[in-house]
């Protein structure tokens, strides 16, 4: 049940070799489905947000849910985040929370018959490849500017007075 395996641990920057007992048999499995499950989800979110970007264009969806449904995809395909990665906790916030909250909340919007043809669209449309977003990538550097801005702004008034 229990194998000894030889593995490297880092440290403070050293390298060294360490002997430990790992149970292979009860853990693997539940990793494998886990990670499973999780790209199942991934896949299914990415063929939903497609599926919004060609109800965007139904004339049949209202104009509100156009408008927000133009932001959650925009930022959905865009390939620059909103909040970096690399921020501790926040930058995957936004991967996690924000985009999957914001299709479910886009899907509501739409009407029913509408999403099954825009799914029947999108399947077919996404065996030929992803979409990228260059609306996404170029609001999410608008946004970025503007806080940038807002914060040299801010510090000059400050230095000033």
């Amino acid at each position: 049940m229990y194998e000894e395996v030889e593995g490297i641990e880092f440290a403070r920057g050293v390298v060294f070799s360490r002997k430990m007992q790992v149970s292979f048999h009860s853990t693997y499995p539940m990793r494998v489905a886990l990670i499973a499950r999780l790209k199942s989800r991934a896949s299914t979110l990415e063929r939903e947000a497609y599926a919004l970007y060609i109800a965007t264009r139904d004339p049949r969806v209202p104009w509100y849910a156009k408008a927000f449904l133009g932001l959650v995809v925009a930022h959905t395909f865009s390939p620059i985040d909103l909040i970096p990665d690399f921020i501790p906790v926040l930058g995957y916030l936004d991967d996690l929370v924000v985009t999957p909250l914001g299709i479910v909340l886009a899907l509501k919007m739409v009407p029913p018959e509408v999403m099954v043809d825009a799914r029947r669209q999108a399947e077919e449309l996404l065996q030929q490849g992803r979409p990228i977003s260059r609306a996404g990538a170029i609001m999410v550097v608008a946004i970025w500017l503007v806080i940038i801005s807002a914060v040299v702004w801010l510090f000059v008034r400050a230095v000033k007075g």
